[in-house]
């Protein structure tokens, strides 16, 4: 028990929390695993934490247990939410529940002084669509100064991937341009409840303070276009970008013999500015 908290067991049974698929939810129940991902979160102290799909609240009362400021924490499952409001009444002034959905949410209104840290075990179902948002934030550097999270182990090694694997792709690209990424553990699917069938990761990102110049958008679709075919060379698949390819991957400085898979993140990068 952590602060006369009931047991997350409990707090489950009493809110008829059982996990929902739809939602992509699979809960930690284990307080020594929640409290390792907090303590990986880095010192807390005036941190005001963004968590996401809390559920019952494992993670929470361990971010709140390790010091964090403040704890926001977004939630669509009513279910959950009320659930939560247990834990409130523990850290009336650190813990803030919001109701909705976390694609949609706007954070701006919510920050304050101090640094922000995005820090949760994510919904598996908007876990990528979550991470591209946050890389391609504007302006950069972005409004939280890490992000520490969880994703299905496939998932994580195409985020940290590097040129010449076969998981390396545009996640690869968008993420390693602008942040430093880099898994810190893996948690066995025995963790969960319900257990998934593969293997979770926790990934820190961090934010880089001056990453390459370039468009966003440039490099989105040069990387979509090259990635889109990765067995072709660069000189065949680019050609979906509108424009012959070959003047500019020699501009780039490329091989246009080179596939995908082969190109570093400044050579997207050049390619990317040479069409913006």
């Amino acid at each position: 028990m952590i602060d006369a908290l009931p047991p997350l067991r409990e707090v489950i049974r009493r809110h008829g929390l059982s996990a929902r698929k739809s939602l992509g939810q699979n809960f930690l129940l284990d307080l020594n695993l929640t409290g390792r991902i907090a303590r990986a979160a880095g010192p807390l102290d005036g941190v005001t934490v963004l968590e996401i799909g809390p559920g019952p609240g494992g993670l929470t009362r361990a971010l709140l247990t390790q010091g964090a400021a403040r704890v926001i924490a977004i939630e669509r499952d009513e279910r959950a939410i009320a659930a939560l409001g247990e834990i409130v009444g523990h850290y009336p002034e650190r813990l803030r529940i919001v109701s909705g959905d976390a694609l949609s949410f706007d954070i701006a209104p919510w920050l304050g002084k101090g640094p922000v840290r995005i820090v949760a075990n994510l919904p598996y179902n908007i876990a990528t669509p979550l991470l591209v948002s946050w890389l391609t934030a504007e302006p950069w550097p972005p409004w939280y100064d890490r992000l520490v999270l969880m994703f299905q182990r496939e998932v994580a090694e195409r985020i940290v991937a590097k040129p010449g694997s076969k998981t390396y792709g545009r996640l690869s690209v968008l993420a390693g341009w602008r942040t430093q990424a880099k898994i810190l553990f893996d948690i066995a699917p025995s963790a969960f409840v319900p257990p998934p069938k593969v293997t979770s990761s926790l990934v820190q990102l961090v934010p880089r303070e001056s990453p390459l110049p370039c468009d966003r958008e440039a490099l989105e679709r040069v990387t979509a276009a090259a990635f889109g075919q990765r067995r072709k060379m660069l000189r065949q698949s680019l050609k979906q970008l509108g424009v012959d390819p070959i003047p500019l991957l020699e501009k780039a400085g490329l091989d246009p013999t080179a596939r995908a898979e082969d190109i570093a993140v400044e050579g997207f990068v050049a390619v990317a500015r040479e069409i913006a």
